[in-house]
This record gives structure tokens, C-alpha cells and sequence, in this order.
């Protein structure tokens, strides 16, 4: 029996996003990897720090706080081997132990829309990130190199099955048993407003 892993493709409403799906005219525009169906453990590149967009490079993310807050998402599972799954999580392990070497591909974007491969060395963004690691699979491997794939590629493999499309934060709670915060209404508002001024 297999593995299950997440992938995860996200419309953060970032200036990045909104220039990137400008090319590729997709909504979704930032790829992750998961290993659990609430996605806390989930993994990508992208900013290190949510309001400096040129600090970035490899990243365990928090779908609940900074850029993924308003953030709509489409959510795909995926089953591995355990051998392939074992693989995954040691190149991953090997990225989060050597975080502090590697940097946003900036550049390697302009190469998506040239169709030009540029390589550079311990540089990733999002989508290749991911498309790098599922080379660990070999049934997940895509057609098209990991400097050239597209979020909306990562959609395309084989046994990806949709799980879920719409609202990050809606889809989170629901998973983690969470309740929505429900703002309070203006009636009652003012009802307790003229309770405690009475």
C-alpha cells in the first residue's frame, strides 16, 4: 500500500501572482507540497518574510497567517509508493537542512516565458520546486523540465485527483474541524451596547 501527498496551487493575490498568471492566464500561480490533508506540513518557495516579496527561497508555509489568508486554492492528492514517498521526504529533509543556501529563481520565471532553460544553481521557484521533488516518483515525473514547469502542469499528472477547489481558509478549518469566526451583527451589537449603557 501506498503514500498520499498534497499538492497544493494557490492564488495569493500578491503583484508576483498577478504578473505571473498574466503569462500563463491561470488564476492559480503558486504550487506547495503537502504531507496531510489539514496542510500543516506543507512546503514551497516563495517570500521568507510576508511583506518583503524579494527575500525568498525555500519555505515550510502556514496556510492561515500572511499571504494565504484571503487566498483561493485548488487542493490534489496524489498516492506514491513508499519508496517514492520515503524519497520525497529525504529531499525535502535535505532542503530544509541546507535552507539558508538556497534563494528565490527570479530569473529562471523570465526562462518560463522565454522557454528558455535557465539553470541556477540551489535557486527554485515555487512550481519547480515541486516538480523537482516529484522526480522522486517516477510516475509523477512530468513531460516538460522542472525550470520550465507551469503550476497549472502540476494539475496535469497522473493520479492527481481534486479534493477540493475555492477558498483556502474555508477549506482548512473545514478539515481541521474549526469553526468559521462569525463577526458579530449590528443588532447585536447595539443590543449590548444599550444593555451595558442602561
Amino acid at each position: 500500500m501506498g503514500e498520499t501527498i498534497y499538492i497544493v496551487l494557490t492564488d495569493t493575490g500578491t503583484l508576483l501572482s498577478k504578473a505571473i498568471g498574466m503569462y500563463t492566464r491561470k488564476d492559480l500561480n503558486h504550487a506547495s507540497i503537502a504531507f496531510d490533508e489539514q496542510l500543516t506540513e506543507i512546503y514551497s518557495f516563495g517570500r521568507k518574510q510576508q511583506y518583503n516579496p524579494f527575500l525568498g527561497g525555500f519555505v515550510r508555509e502556514n496556510v492561515m497567517e500572511g499571504i494565504f489568508r484571503e487566498a483561493d486554492c485548488a487542493v490534489y492528492r496524489c498516492e506514491v509508493s513508499t519508496e517514492a514517498y520515503l524519497r520525497i521526504r529525504q529531499k525535502i529533509a535535505q532542503f530544509e537542512l541546507n535552507q539558508r543556501n538556497y534563494k528565490y529563481n527570479f530569473i529562471g520565471l523570465f526562462g518560463v516565458a522565454l522557454n528558455r532553460e535557465i539553470r541556477r544553481k540551489r535557486a527554485f521557484f515555487c512550481s519547480q520546486f515541486v516538480a523537482t521533488v516529484l522526480q522522486e516518483s517516477e510516475p509523477h515525473r512530468l513531460m516538460t523540465r522542472p525550470c520550465l514547469t507551469m503550476p497549472h502542469h502540476l494539475a496535469c499528472l497522473p493520479h492527481m485527483e481534486l479534493v477540493y477547489e475555492g477558498d483556502l481558509k474555508t477549506y482548512v478549518m473545514k478539515v481541521r474541524g474549526l469553526q468559521m469566526e462569525r463577526p458579530l451583527r449590528m443588532g447585536l451589537l447595539k443590543s449590548l451596547a444599550f444593555r451595558l449603557l442602561a
